[in-house]
């Protein structure tokens, strides 16, 4: 006999010997030699009596099916059924040595078996033999893999084909299991054989008159339910190839998780909704009789699964799961006439049942105008004429307005215990669904409160469904972000991401996934998460042409429930694609001043992209870097007090140059220090003109409801006419022209005992302005140290003492910091759990 490799890891042993513990194991359980060899491994010496029910080795069943398909089409099924025939008898290799050998002869029987019924199935013999033949064909991967079950368990095992006891008979709702007539057969066999350890076929049954039959698809969980049953089991565990139920299809959520515990009633909601692990029929046998149920790995045996029994402890989130059912469609029927007349919905009902279509969901207004249902697709043209065919009457009477069908939808399912009496759950999910852009079609939920349906589009479904996870902390708050402009502001925001993300994931549940960086000329997109650090390098070694539509369609991926693009470029063609963006659902997040001080009607396009979009825009770093300016003013006015001024110096740079001029050393010394230094920009004039501190007086302004434009500010420029349009180095070389009319202000100044200071104000109205002004000695702009930037509030709540906000206001290190709050921000208001303000 072959060897075959242990576990790596035993399967925990019970605390305490049972009467009964049975075992079920899935296809891809059974999938090769390996795995069978491993059974015996992960069935524990824990209890009196140990059946263990089996399905066919992975993919055996569709092979099977296929198979049927071929012969009834008249299509050769034999190379099918060879290759079948050489996976298991090569299978049986690692059992048994021998060719000969008991165990392949019987797999040979088997075989031969199945081939008789595949050439009578393609010839047509016997009619009335049909459904059982059929039946035979697709259960024999049962009979097949129960026997290298048994040969691998070992010689002191039993084989039970199912059929010989386990009597059922066909209904509307799937196959019904006559109790009595089983039992009793159970029973006889019993008696029979006296086996302790038995091996027992899923899957396949008969009828009352003896025919062959199955439980239909996924039936070997119904089979190891109904034995456990039969058998009265203490203990259900179910091996299959995941760690237990998740709360979500991890295919498509992959922060997916593993429950520890849930109620037979959560189990069978997700299970109805699609949930992989369990069938829906599976749990009605143990739950009649209490019998716990465990999903474990056969695959990871030291991982403890998920328990399944009448109660399940409080969980931390009140929904436990979340499942979709696609291919759907809604139908409804609308009309004035169905307004308090009784009978309105049984007469639908009744008509879809007759038509045979099947109802996943019901929805309808307490005004009764109108009714809908949700079917399978495949079902809606039927119930659509059922349902007409039922109101012919009513539509031409022109009481009802007709059927309406909508297709390309599917059902999301939230489901918890926790949900019973909980406050706030619909509005968690719904909320959560919004934040994604995600439309709710109708809306189901029972009195039992443990389950919540909506049917959305099915274009949004995973990213409704990772949307719906996060909102309930079930998986961190997924947000796909994209930086334009690698320069001095958007390489520290990079270096601040890298080092914050990992703790905000696991502190604060929010997943900022940088999928894409741009520069002016080039961009790299990449599916998988980028690391900050290196994104940067990415533009040289890997990039493509920058463009600015495909860079928001790849961050606005259709499969992450939330997209954000940072800014941190100065330029005005990126500002002007943000009205799209935010139409589109993108947030966006900037210091770029372009937006807040351009052209008024791309600002006013701005405010209603974002109402459109659901979508939020914040800026704060465009005016005073770090420093909370705009929030402050906003808290004001949102709180009703009325601002009458706007005192401040909004330019790091020139508080620099005035906070350092006292007479001391020529102004001209002192702008030249300042590039030195690298406070200014690489031509200092861009600063001197004082239009970046316009821009951000615009900005205020606009926050503040004026619709003001630069145009409307009178700025004074420290540039002399003379050198504004010089080359750069013509202008540094004459930049002493500056130093007399400077010191000369500086000098009246002080002769009227007041200091000078570069400062932004806005009046009343639209009084505006930038420029140098002599201030006293008791002005809080005469009390700033270096390159703080400062913004005086002056309102009616702070008239006699304003306002004052004041800090560093210049640099990268700071400006990426307000940046960050500022996507913080967002994340919060998504849902993250984090101590940020709202958006």
């Amino acid at each position: 006999m072959s060897a075959v490799a242990p576990l790596a890891s035993p399967a925990p042993a019970a605390s305490a010997a049972l009467a009964c513990h049975v075992h079920k194991f899935g296809g891809s359980s059974l999938a090769d030699a390996a795995h069978i060899g491993r059974l015996a491994a992960l069935v524990p010496a824990d209890a009196r009596l140990r059946p263990v029910v089996v399905s066919a080795m992975a993919g055996t069943t569709n092979a099977l099916v296929a198979l049927g398909d071929a012969a009834a089409a008249g299509v050769d099924w034999k190379p099918g059924w060879e290759a079948l025939r050489q996976r298991h008898l090569e299978t049986a290799d690692a059992f048994e040595s021998e060719a000969g050998g008991p165990l392949h002869v019987t797999l040979e029987m088997e075989f031969a078996a199945l081939a008789r019924d595949l050439q009578d199935h393609a010839s047509g013999v016997d009619p009335h033999a049909h459904d059982a033949r059929l039946a035979r064909i697709h259960g024999c991967g049962e009979q097949l893999s129960s026997r290298l079950a048994q040969a691998a368990l070992g010689p002191d095992w039993h084989r039970l084909d199912a059929r010989e006891v386990l009597v059922v008979h066909a209904a509307e709702m799937g196959a019904v299991v006559d109790w009595d007539a089983s039992r009793a057969r159970l029973a006889t066999w019993r008696l029979a054989h006296g086996a302790r350890d038995v091996v027992i076929t899923g899957f396949v049954a008969r009828d009352a008159d003896g025919r062959d039959t199955t439980l239909g698809r996924n039936g070997s969980d119904y089979s190891a339910a109904i034995f456990a049953n039969l058998f009265d089991a203490d203990a259900l565990t179910i091996w299959t190839d995941v760690d237990g139920v998740l709360s979500a299809d991890p295919r498509l959520v992959p922060d997916a998780v593993c429950l520890d515990a849930m109620s037979y009633a959560e189990a069978c909601e997700l299970a109805y909704f699609g949930a992989k692990v369990l069938h829906p029929q599976t749990l009605a046998p143990v739950q009649s009789r209490g019998t716990p149920v465990r999903i474990r790995n056969s695959r990871n045996p030291a991982a403890p699964g998920t328990l399944i029994a009448l109660e399940a402890a409080p969980a931390a989130s009140p929904v436990k799961g979340l499942s979709l059912v696609r291919d759907v469609a809604v139908l409804e029927l609308v009309g004035n006439g169905l307004v308090g007349v009784p009978g309105m919905a049984e007469r639908m009902f009744a008509a879809l049942h007759g038509a045979g279509v099947s109802v996943t969901m019901i929805s309808q207004g307490s005004s009764e105008h109108s009714i809908c249902c949700v079917v399978r697709a495949e079902q809606a043209t039927r119930g659509h004429d059922a349902i007409t065919a039922a109101f012919a009457d009513a539509i031409a009477e022109g009481q009802a307005q007709g059927v309406a069908v909508t297709t390309d939808l599917c059902v999301l399912a939230a489901v918890g215990d926790g949900m019973v009496g909980s406050q706030g759950v619909a509005a968690r999910l719904f909320d959560g669904l919004a934040q994604a852009r995600v439309n709710i079609r109708a809306i189901a939920q029972g009195a039992s409160e443990r389950n919540i349906s909506v049917a959305i589009a099915q274009d949004d479904a995973t990213r409704a469904l990772r949307a719906a996870h996060a909102a309930f902390w079930l998986s961190p708050q997924t947000v796909s972000v994209g930086v334009i402009g690698p320069g001095n502001v958007g390489r520290a925001l990079l270096a601040q991401l890298a080092e914050v993300i990992p703790s905000l994931r696991a502190r604060a549940g929010v997943d900022l996934r940088l999928r894409a960086v741009a520069s002016s000329r080039h961009m790299h997109l990449s599916d998988a998460a980028l690391d900050p650090d290196a994104a940067g390098a990415l533009l040289d070694d890997h990039a493509h042409a920058c463009d600015l539509d495909a860079f928001a369609a790849h961050v606005r991926a259709d499969h992450l429930p939330h997209a954000m693009i940072v800014d941190c470029s100065a330029s005005d063609g990126v500002a002007a694609k943000y009205a799209d963006w935010l139409a589109a659902g993108i947030h966006v997040v900037t210091p770029n001043k372009h937006a807040g001080s351009g052209d008024w009607q791309r600002y006013t396009r701005i405010a209603e992209a974002r109402v459109a979009g659901h979508s939020r825009f914040l800026y704060e770093a465009t005016v005073g870097a770090g420093l909370p300016v705009i929030v402050t003013l906003r808290n004001l006015l949102d709180t009703g007090d009325t601002l009458h001024a706007i005192d401040g110096m909004l330019s790091g740079t020139l508080a620099w140059l005035f906070n350092s001029f006292d007479g001391s050393r020529p102004f001209s010394d002192l702008v030249r220090e300042a590039r030195a230094l690298g406070y200014t920009e690489p031509d200092p004039r861009d600063d001197l003109s004082g239009l970046d501190v316009a821009r951000k007086l615009v900005i205020l302004a606009r926050e503040a409801g004026r619709p003001l434009s630069l145009a409307d500010v009178d700025v004074e420029s420290l540039v002399p006419e003379a050198l504004r349009e010089v080359p750069l180095d013509v202008f540094l070389d004459r930049l002493s022209e500056l130093d007399a009319p400077m010191q000369a202000r500086l000098d009246a100044a002080r002769a009227d005992g007041c200091g000078l200071r570069h400062i932004a104000r806005l009046g009343a109205g639209s009084d505006a302005s930038v420029g140098v002004r002599a201030l006293p000695a008791d002005h809080a702009c005469m009390h700033t140290r270096l390159t703080d930037n400062l913004v005086q509030f002056t309102t009616a709540r702070y008239a006699e003492n304003p306002l004052v906000v004041q800090g560093p206001g210049a640099g990268p290190q700071v400006t990426a910091a307000g940046v960050f709050g500022d996507v913080l921000a967002i994340a919060h208001a998504l849902g993250a759990r984090t101590g940020w303000r709202h958006a």
